[in-house]
């Protein structure tokens, strides 16, 4: 039996295992959040990086990838990588995967997603909520082992308008930190 997963951050561009298909889509009643603490990709323990996870919205969705690993060997090839990537993210769930936004029926069921959750117990690198500005103040000034995270978030707007999605918050976002960088007379990568 094959083995999807959902991608709506990184995934989208970088999935970092083999894999049979890859299939743009979305995920019903979700949104896309920069609430995330990134201490081992894009930040630090001293100084975390935001990056992406999904948060419950009625009504909304979340476009991102799939990626369809049928061979029993490639998925635990999958499975190892995801481990360690996302190792922060403390919540696996199994959705149900559109292509269709008139459609009631998924394309896909039971396909995997990695998510952050708000439970400070279980999370410790959640951030949560902030306003716009302070976001893109944190996302400016983070680095991790993986590059600065300002290039995670430009290399995700750049990925969902590669796919057709409009992410309100990632250009919002993304518009506020290439202000700031502008203000700080930064090139901006």
């Amino acid at each position: 039996m094959a083995m999807w997963v959902f991608g709506y951050g990184s995934l989208i561009w970088k999935a970092g295992f083999p894999y049979d298909e890859r299939v743009v889509g979305f995920i019903k009643d979700y949104r896309r959040v920069f609430y995330q603490g990134s201490t081992d990709h894009r930040g630090t323990p001293e100084f975390p990086g935001r990056t992406v996870t999904l948060e419950p919205a009625k009504g909304e969705v979340c476009w991102g990838a799939v990626y369809k690993i049928t061979s029993k060997e490639d998925q635990l090839i999958a499975l190892e990588h995801l481990e360690v990537r996302e190792k922060q993210y403390d919540k696996k769930a199994y959705v149900d995967f559109f292509t269709d936004l008139t459609s009631s029926t998924p394309l896909i069921s039971n396909v995997m997603v990695y998510i952050a959750s708000a439970d400070k117990k279980l999370n410790q690198n959640y951030l949560g909520p902030a306003s716009l500005e302070e976001i893109a103040i944190q996302i400016v000034r983070a680095k991790g082992p993986s590059g600065p995270n300002r290039e995670y978030l430009f290399k995700l707007e750049n990925a969902l308008i590669q796919i057709g999605c409009e992410d309100k918050h990632v250009r919002d976002l993304a518009d506020e930190v290439r202000r700031i960088l502008s203000l700080q007379g930064e090139l901006i990568d």
